[in-house]
């Protein structure tokens, strides 16, 4: 799971390396909780781009958002098992839900098909 302050690897080839995670969207805590709300794969994020390549259009301490596509921690699929990945990472989106990218590197979970990232999905290498 992602929380707030988390540090993500970028998954795609949008120019940016590292994110840090200042926000998850659509997620609420229960009412007087002193929890932070956390993201799973599908879930939409706020990011500030901590690392970059040179020359990229993203540039460092830009504001972007991406969507959750890797996590160290394991989700359970409806069938029973569990998916877990060795590093969280995420892909830049815009404002359709389109990715920033034109690749994306390493495998994406089968929970984005179900989220309608099917754009992400067709460009993953590999679909776990």
């Amino acid at each position: 799971m992602i929380q707030q302050e988390s540090r993500v690897d970028v998954a795609d080839n949008s120019g940016a390396k590292v994110a840090y995670v200042i926000r998850v969207l659509g997620k609420k805590t229960a009412a007087r909780k002193s929890s932070r709300p956390t993201a799973t794969i599908g879930d939409k994020v706020v990011c500030s781009v901590k690392k970059s390549l040179p020359g990229s259009d993203m540039k460092t301490g830009m504001i972007v958002k991406g969507v959750v596509v890797r996590t160290n921690y394991p989700v359970r699929r409806k069938d029973g098992s569990l998916v877990k990945f060795d590093r969280n990472a995420i892909v830049l989106i815009n404002d359709d839900g389109n990715p920033r990218g034109t690749r994306i590197f390493g495998a994406v979970a089968r929970e984005l098909r179900e989220n309608n990232y099917m754009k992400i999905v067709s460009l993953a290498s590999e679909v776990v």
